[in-house]
């Protein structure tokens, strides 16, 4: 199964989360992550808007995914009168929070944290994505355990915090694409690629030997397509040709 292929070969880093309070009737603006963003709801409602201004609902237990550098806002009620401009993502390596309102007068609670994940070495799995992706794990009791989990261990950051935190979002990750509406793999186009079993053995190829003298005609005999069917397949599933993705691997594997 994808997933099961996904997870054999996923790394996972969590860089220090942020809880983002807003009042009723405020909006947040936050600026481009450096990174993914995950967005996690912990209470209350309200409305996040995407770069291209797409509104998505937000209740407990919603998780959505804003692409990297993708300015956004968070919306708490519908009958909005003050905002607060976030100009840069916050920085330090200890949980922090930022408040729209009073924190006293809590109408939504989001935990927000950058997030790094790759297969393999080298492919991000929400490289290219231009779009928020969001999903409801309401139905899933332990998503909400596993993310007050990567909150705690990184409020205390003892030894071994950095793997239970990788471990608690690994975790999360499994329910996202679980949950994950198929039409919304179409954001993703590297997710229909890896269950292409002709792109598969070619990626894996490439992982298992980055030194190899690959080439487009060896790639593309290990896919058993064209050259120029597999060159155009590839580049249009990864965004880079397959040479530039072997060179980038070589790249990740030798820093």
């Amino acid at each position: 199964m994808l997933l099961n292929k996904l997870l054999s070969n996923l790394s996972v880093h969590v860089r220090p989360f942020a809880i983002c309070t807003l009042s009723e009737g405020w909006r947040l603006h936050l600026p481009g992550p450096p990174g993914v963003l995950l967005h996690f709801v912990l209470e209350g409602n309200g409305v996040l808007y995407g770069p291209h201004g797409d509104a998505h609902p937000i209740a407990p237990m919603h998780l959505s995914v804003v692409p990297i550098g993708a300015k956004h806002i968070l919306e708490a009620g519908g009958n909005i009168h003050s905002e607060l401009r976030v100009e840069s993502p916050p920085a330090g390596e200890q949980v922090c929070e930022i408040v729209a309102g009073s924190k006293d007068q809590a109408h939504l609670v989001v935990s927000c944290g950058i997030v790094s994940i790759r297969y393999g070495t080298s492919l991000n799995l929400f490289d290219h994505l231009n779009e928020v992706l969001a999903v409801d794990l309401s139905r899933i009791s332990h998503a909400s355990s596993a993310f007050e989990g990567i909150m705690a261990e990184q409020s205390q950051a003892i030894a071994g915090s950095d793997a239970m935190t990788a471990a608690l979002m690994t975790q999360c990750l499994v329910y996202f694409f679980r949950s994950l509406p198929n039409r919304d793999e179409d954001a993703l186009p590297w997710l229909i690629a890896l269950q292409d079993e002709r792109l598969g053995r070619v990626i894996d190829m490439i992982f298992d030997d980055p030194g190899a003298k690959h080439t487009v005609e060896s790639l593309a005999d290990t896919a058993a397509m064209s050259r120029s069917a597999f060159a155009e397949h590839f580049l249009r599933s990864f965004g880079r040709s397959p040479m530039s993705f072997v060179n980038h691997v070589r790249m990740q594997r030798a820093a």
